[in-house]
């Protein structure tokens, strides 16, 4: 255990962002907010190395927590993801860079479980010591699963630093589900046909948990799997909002429908069963609730 105190969050404008700063104040940690905007309050662009440099000099800090994008909307195409793409592949070497300069003893990286590979895994659960991280090979994605790749290892390999990183399912809850609902509202979401593929949740307020759990414990050079326990195919999902919601019944439609948005497409038709197991035994973390469709039915009340 660690006690760290003082966290520079990459990325505290964005959703995940607004809960990882609410879990890390929860636990009594004192976040510094890196970003672009004006609500910073460290003014920085990750891809500009000098202006980082130059923005955190004078700076200590314990723990640096990666949890930059550069995504507003979800992601349709492929190209949508190119610039996050960078903020991984370019900008997480500038801020480990910083971080050294900070005196940061820890830093942590958000991560995906699609890290893993945008496919079919069948019935096999894939834990993190078993399963490939960043396997090549795959063209249509092999961007973005080198980036994660690289920034996994930019984290986790660097000298002197106890790097971890947390594999995040996909997200829902408040600030996340809102957009969905909208859409099911004005009746333009569909809800594509599963055909038994499942995918993994996890509520965005237990994924800021997960960051207040990874600052203070887990074992550095390690990454975690932050999601539920039980997976759900993405119109399941969908249908699961509906529901919860009170919203008009979506219409079901076949999954070729989503190719004229292919990164869309290759996300809702990857299948895959992720383990939890090692978050529970070793960052003393759960989710509140074992699935999305009970997540989302407790914020609906909330």
């Amino acid at each position: 255990m660690t006690d760290t105190k003082n966290v520079l969050l990459a990325g505290a404008s964005g959703v995940l962002g607004r809960h990882i700063t609410a879990a890390l104040t929860r636990a009594g940690h004192t976040v510094t907010r890196l970003g672009r905007g004006a609500d910073a309050d460290v003014r920085a662009d990750l891809m500009d190395r000098d202006g980082l440099l130059r923005a955190v000099d004078g700076l200590r800090i314990d723990t640096v927590v990666h949890a930059a994008t550069a995504l507003r909307d979800a992601p349709m195409r492929h190209r949508d993801m190119y610039a996050t793409d960078d903020l991984r592949l370019i900008g997480t070497g500038h801020l480990m860079e910083a971080a050294r300069e900070l005196g940061a003893r820890r830093v942590i990286a958000e991560s995906m479980v699609f890290g893993y590979g945008y496919r079919d895994f069948g019935r096999h659960v894939v834990t993190e010591d078993r399963d490939p991280f960043g396997p090549a090979g795959d063209r249509a994605v092999e961007r973005h699963v080198e980036a994660m790749r690289v920034k996994e290892q930019l984290v986790l390999g660097a000298a002197g630093i106890e790097g971890i990183a947390l594999r995040f399912g996909l997200f829902y809850g408040a600030g996340g589900t809102e957009a969905l609902v909208e859409l099911l509202r004005r009746r333009k979401l569909p809800a594509v046909a599963d055909h038994g593929r499942v995918l993994p949740w996890v509520d965005l307020a237990d994924a800021g948990r997960a960051v207040a759990l990874a600052v203070e414990g887990g074992r550095a050079g390690l990454a975690y799997n932050i999601v539920d326990d039980t997976p759900m195919g993405f119109g399941a999902h969908v249908k699961a909002v509906a529901e919860a919601f009170a919203t008009p019944t979506p219409l079901n439609a076949p999954t070729w429908l989503m190719r004229a948005y292919p990164y869309v497409h290759r996300m809702v038709t990857t299948n895959m069963r992720v383990s939890n197991a090692r978050a529970k035994a070793e960052l003393g973390w759960t989710p509140r609730h074992p699935d999305s469709a009970e997540g989302l039915r407790a914020l609906a009340r909330g």
